[in-house]
């Protein structure tokens, strides 16, 4: 059989794995397994037991169960009305008004999450019951939150971006200092499109509040104190170098357990509930990095990657035509995985053609984020869609459907860093220059 036949006999057995109900992790083992055991000479046990013992022991990996236990903490404790009462007052006089709460909540809570779903559920408990009881238009008060939730993928510290940082073997700190200003960039990109919405539908906005003085806007501002000191003690820590990715994870959750300490959302119960999400939801992505690892080993073997890379040399296309060919891979398979998924099962195939390429692997690491924030707000499997699904009980492609104008502004936030690669590279190598 050819490389060809071997790669969709691959394809159509993951996928009938997929389909079937079958865990990623274990799918991906399944697939690794035939691979090796149809198509090469080596043994696949032996090769199998290696692979998930180096890729699950790896020391960046650590950072993962952490930051995901900070973001399950946070999103027990009173941050997000907090967070609600301190940005209201200052959105008033902006086109949009209370509109805008959507994205910068969502910025903010973001910088002490790392999860898309954890920042669009946390912001969104608060702000859809808010923006609808004031007679915000249902659609852009749903799709704002939809497509700021994916904030929560690219401003560190981020998810997606350890798991790119171990399948990439790429620095985690470069990675988090990458995300900083695209982070920056796609909020007010958002606000932006928000401020021009509201400009031509100003009958579909309600008045303003009654307006506070400058020292009532700013003792209301006291609630962002505490996430505030928290987004400095982790990505400060980070920056300053005083920090690795993984100590500053665990800076985070000191800083989040105090934080719900003084809050007074901190008992046993919620304390053990954040331990058991984190903990559940840290084995489901181990086991899935545990997968893909055997994958890409497996593929390595029967050379389809090699293959694959110089097939794509030999078309000849230009480094702006690969980046646009990927991107739109990326749109079509974010339709059917989730990004965790979409990030272990194609790396090992496209960081060869990337780095033939000659891009930065830092650089490309936010890019994949991007296409990644994307897959978070496209139907039917859309991860920001299935939690606004459960919160406002609309179907998945209504809410998909409000979304599209963000989805469009992350396309725009992509062509920017392709067009401009230092939005994504100079902060990295300003860190870098201060560590020599």
């Amino acid at each position: 059989m050819d490389d060809i036949g071997i790669a969709l006999a691959l394809l159509v057995v993951l996928f009938a794995l997929l389909g079937s109900g079958v865990w990623v992790g274990l799918a991906l083992i399944g697939v690794a397994w035939i691979g090796m055991a149809l198509f090469t000479t080596r043994p696949a046990g032996d090769a199998m037991a290696t692979t998930i013992w180096g890729a699950s022991s790896s020391w960046t990996l650590t950072a993962l169960p952490l930051f995901i236990w900070m973001g399950e903490i946070l999103f027990r404790t009173r941050l997000s009305e907090d967070m609600f009462r301190g940005l209201a007052p200052w959105m008033q006089r902006l086109p949009g008004r209370l509109l805008h709460t959507n994205v910068i909540g969502c910025a903010i809570f973001a910088a002490v999450s790392g999860s898309s779903a954890a920042t669009c559920a946390t912001i969104g408990k608060m702000t859809i019951p808010e923006l609808a009881r004031r007679g915000y238009p249902e659609s852009a008060a749903i799709g704002s939150l939809a497509g700021a939730g994916t904030l929560g993928l690219l401003i560190p510290p981020s998810i997606i971006m350890i798991v790119y940082g171990v399948a990439a073997d790429q620095s985690v700190a470069k990675l988090f200092i990458a995300g900083v200003i695209p982070g920056i960039m796609l909020a007010v990109l958002f606000s932006g499109y928000l401020a021009l919405w509201a400009l031509f539908n100003r009958d579909k906005i309600p008045p303003a509040d009654i307006a506070l003085s400058l020292r009532e806007k700013m003792w209301a501002a006291r609630s962002l104190i505490p996430v505030v000191i928290l987004i400095l003690l982790v990505l400060g820590s980070i920056y300053a170098g005083i920090a690795t990715a993984t100590e500053a994870a665990a800076l985070g959750v000191v800083g989040a357990l105090g934080l719900a300490a003084v809050q007074g959302g901190l008992t046993v119960e919620t304390f053990w509930a954040s331990v058991m999400g984190a903990t559940r939801l840290s084995a489901v992505i181990a086991l899935i990095l545990a997968g893909a690892a055997f994958l890409s080993l497996a593929m390595g073997f029967t050379g389809l990657p090699r293959h694959l890379a110089e097939w794509i040399k030999a078309l000849e296309l230009s480094p702006l035509a690969l980046i646009a060919a990927l991107t739109v891979f990326y749109v079509i398979l974010g339709c059917f995985l989730d990004g965790i998924s979409m990030v272990v099962l194609t790396i090992a195939i496209v960081l060869p053609m990337i780095e033939q390429s000659g891009f930065d692997l830092i650089w490309f690491g936010i890019f994949v984020v991007l296409v990644v924030e994307m897959a978070q707000v496209t139907p039917p499997v859309g991860f920001n869609l299935f939690v606004l699904q459960g919160m406002t009980g609309r179907s998945i492609f209504a809410i998909g459907a409000y979304a599209f104008p963000y989805f469009l502004l992350m396309v725009v936030a992509v062509a920017l860093i392709v067009a401009f690669p230092e939005i994504a590279t100079w902060l990295p190598a300003q860190m870098k220059t201060r560590a020599g």
